[in-house]
């Protein structure tokens, strides 16, 4: 094969990267050891939501090259989620100060280059941190996610999986983890066996065993991320006055002492995107891109539900304008699942001191397309700020292989001052709706009730009607309407499984109590529609869930049935 001449190769990449609308400037590329800055190094901003993966050793500049792109989607009124784990991206609130040296580098790439601050807010789990507090409520979160949290095996998932199933079902509201420990010392209680029993697949055993994690998660500290007010995450997708994208910025002080807890808190806050945004479609720039730093911690012993879950969501979420960025060291970190799916990659450099960095250098290689680079050699001789790159062009396919010298931040590359964080946080319209946790009438209060309040007497034949703020097991749910339920059943028939409704129009008065009522049979598998819904949604999600997606589906008038990661689709306050 001939070789191609330096001009060649140059004229390649210029070619690739020609595009026609808005976009991030990555850099420019460097070809046979010369930065050629009339070569610049380009990713589609309508290709954002097609997700990436930012890779490479420690210190080779993933952090600064996120940074970089956070301040053009700002600037181009695309909001931006930031995952602090080292603290430095503070400094995007920071306008940086020029030096000679910065500005070699920057009139090399051709980038006019001037200090700016970004609109930045600040957030911290829990209140861990200056940010405003981050809490989530248990029902939320779910039960796959909060089994990631406690390290349970998979029989016990699908047991924590019924004791919410038994919550939902009861009314009990689990919002914080005192919400959780009282549900199930209620089900492992002599009061409490009956429901245990009727649950059928999970034991007093592993009941006992699911308790003690969550006694040793307060242990640690962790209650103070379960709780109200719920973080919206629609808070995510704000601009400023001024256009630009709001670039939040969630710190993660003490993350190596609880990462399995983060990394879990911020596939909570995109399973919850998920389930709220409507279908969007092409767009010319996403609605929001997050990026996911340290993103090994996700995937680290993650059982088979929980890494399903990710897929399905990164696979769905594009469609509904949010993209998504992976930071990790190799792509290696990463599932091929997963992988297979990020069309935007920018490769820093890897390092190959032992057997195994060597293995993942050959298997990083393998995922680039064919280009005029020795990749390896590439790859382990970059510089810092150097990265190769390969992205999706606005027609679908990947663009040529560029080794890119990066942009440069505009705004401090490192943390902001405190005084300005904090001042920044006392500041912000967020701190008042979530700055203060309170704690209302939930499961711990309604079974820890002695006794129901006086409702008066009782219509003649019919039991008392218990107080709504005391749970009695076996009572029915309140708000229950039959029509409702019907009327729901046929939309969802119709818009989710695609095909007119099988259920008759509702009647024009309400029936009577003594018309003919259904089968039992079709009372047990929610009837109809829903019980095929039930089927292929059981079928979907696996054996674990299945029973209780069949069970759901007569409670279909008070809630559907929770996300992709067993996420509630509770609402806002």
């Amino acid at each position: 094969m001939a070789i191609k001449s330096t001009a060649d190769k140059v004229a390649t990449i210029q070619k690739g990267y020609t595009l026609e609308g808005a976009t991030i400037e990555l850099g420019a590329a460097i070809v046979d050891g010369e930065v050629h800055m009339d070569a610049p190094v380009r990713l589609p901003l309508s290709m954002m939501n097609r997700h990436g993966l930012v890779a490479g050793a420690t210190g080779t500049g993933k952090t600064v090259t996120l940074h970089m792109m956070a301040e053009q989607l700002s600037n181009a009124g695309v909001p931006v989620f930031l995952a602090d784990i080292k603290g430095d991206l503070s400094g995007l609130a920071t306008a940086a100060a020029g030096s000679e040296k910065l500005k070699a580098r920057t009139d090399g790439i051709g980038q006019a280059w001037a200090g700016k601050t970004f609109p930045v807010e600040f957030l911290a789990l829990g209140g861990d941190g200056n940010g405003i507090p981050v809490r989530a409520t248990i029902t939320s979160f779910g039960p796959i996610l909060l089994s990631r949290i406690l390290e349970l095996n998979d029989t016990q998932e699908s047991s924590l999986q019924l004791v919410f199933h038994f919550a939902d079902k009861n009314n009990l509201e689990l919002i914080d983890l005192k919400d959780l420990r009282a549900v199930i010392q209620f089900l492992t209680s002599d009061e409490g066996k009956d429901e245990l029993e009727a649950l059928g697949g999970l034991s007093k055993a592993t009941a006992g065993v699911i308790l003690r994690e969550l006694v040793t998660l307060e242990a640690q500290g962790m209650e103070a991320f379960f709780g109200e007010p719920e973080f919206d995450t629609a808070e995510l997708l704000r601009t400023a006055p001024d256009g630009r994208g709001v670039v939040t910025c969630l710190e993660l002080p003490t993350l190596q002492t609880k990462p399995m807890v983060f990394s879990t808190f911020l596939m909570w806050l995109l399973a919850d995107l998920f389930e709220d945004l409507p279908e969007a479609g092409d767009l010319d720039k996403p609605k929001l891109v997050f990026f996911l730093d340290e993103a090994h911690l996700l995937f680290n012993d993650a059982s088979k539900a929980f890494l399903e879950a990710i897929t399905t969501t990164v696979r769905l979420i594009r469609s509904k304008g949010v993209g998504i960025f992976f930071v990790t060291q190799t792509p290696k970190d990463v599932p091929a699942d997963v992988l297979g799916q990020l069309a935007n990659r920018i490769q820093h450099a890897l390092r190959a001191f032992t057997p195994e960095d060597a293995k993942a250098l050959k298997a990083t290689v393998s995922t680039f397309p064919v280009s005029d680079y020795d990749l390896e050699e590439t790859l382990t001789s970059a510089g810092i700020g150097e990265a190769v790159v390969t992205v999706m062009n606005e027609k679908g396919a990947p663009t040529p292989v560029a080794l890119t010298r990066l942009r440069a931040p505009e705004s401090v590359m490192g943390p902001s001052t405190e005084e300005l964080v904090k001042s920044s946080v006392a500041g912000s319209a967020l701190l008042v709706k979530y700055g203060t946790a309170v704690d209302n009438v939930s499961a711990y209060e309604k079974i820890s009730g002695t006794k129901a309040a006086s409702t008066g007497a009782a219509a003649p034949g019919q039991p008392p009607t218990p107080a709504r703020d005391v749970f009695v097991p076996g009572s029915p749910v309140p708000g229950t309407d039959q029509a409702a339920v019907d009327a729901d059943a046929r939309r969802i028939e119709e818009e989710i499984l695609g095909r007119p409704s099988s259920r008759p129009a509702p009647a024009p008065e309400r029936p009577r109590s003594s018309e003919r009522q259904a089968p039992p049979a079709q009372q047990e598998q929610g009837g109809g529609m829903m019980g095929d819904l039930a089927g292929a949604l059981g079928g979907a999600l696996g054996g674990g869930l299945k029973s209780m997606a069949r069970s759901l589906g007569t409670q279909l008038g008070r809630e559907l049935l929770r996300g992709v990661f067993g996420t509630s689709s509770r609402r806002r306050r």
